[in-house]
């Protein structure tokens, strides 16, 4: 959809929920949580003359120096909000950046991320734009798992399989989250706030790790 603010926003929105309600939608180029909250307004309004249990979700697409600027704002604007989305090729154009040197985009990964988790939204690191570098694509890939990102979008088919295994679980991480889900129920079964596993000490915040990694097994299994 367009962006708000311009001639198009409201009659996509409008388009787009004739019939169906989507899970979500794509709100680009949010620049505050003034845009969000105009979305949020609007689809309230389609909600209510729909007549149905509706309830439609808002990913925000980051790619201006104002939107990374303001992004934790962003991050609290409404409860319809699911994710927050990096966006490279409209923010390296305003920052004069390219999108091939991964280590320059490490603050703006950040900033994303921290806002996600703050709030309780997923965070997505954005598309490699050179879908026919593959070396690019697979490095980019790992640098927004390892930086924890859920996921990652892509511009062109090619570049889904490394994608996806990127951010599927192997089957060892599977496992291994499985044993520490299994200790600490162990634990709290006995009474203890904390355990140990192979020599690694248990606590909640592992235990989340944990559960994110099937959360993602779970979503590759479905995909």
């Amino acid at each position: 959809m367009n962006a708000a603010g311009t001639a198009w926003c409201h009659e996509d929105v409008l388009r787009l929920t004739e019939s169906v309600a989507p899970a979500s939608l794509v709100l680009p180029k949010v620049s505050g949580p003034e845009d969000i909250a105009f979305l949020d307004r609007l689809l309230t309004g389609i909600e209510a003359a729909g007549g149905a249990d509706w309830h439609i979700g808002i990913q925000a697409l980051i790619e201006s120096p104002e939107g990374l600027h303001r992004v934790d704002e962003i991050a609290a604007a409404s409860p319809r909000l699911r994710t927050l989305i990096l966006g490279y090729a409209d923010l390296g154009a305003a920052l004069g950046r390219t999108y091939r040197d991964l280590d320059t985009w490490l603050p703006a990964q950040h900033a994303v991320i921290l806002a996600a988790r703050r709030h309780g939204l997923q965070a997505i690191d954005g598309p490699y734009l050179a879908f026919t570098d593959d070396e690019g694509q697979a490095a980019a890939n790992r640098r927004a798992r390892d930086l924890g990102f859920d996921g990652k979008w892509v511009i062109h088919p090619r570049q889904l399989a490394d994608v996806n295994r990127a951010f599927t679980p192997a089957d060892e991480e599977v496992e291994r989250a499985l044993m520490i889900q299994a200790a600490m129920e162990h634990g709290e079964r006995g009474g203890t706030g904390a355990v140990a596993l192979d020599g690694e000490m248990i606590d909640p915040a592992v235990v989340a790790g944990a559960r994110r990694t099937l959360a993602r097994a779970a979503a590759g299994r479905a995909r």
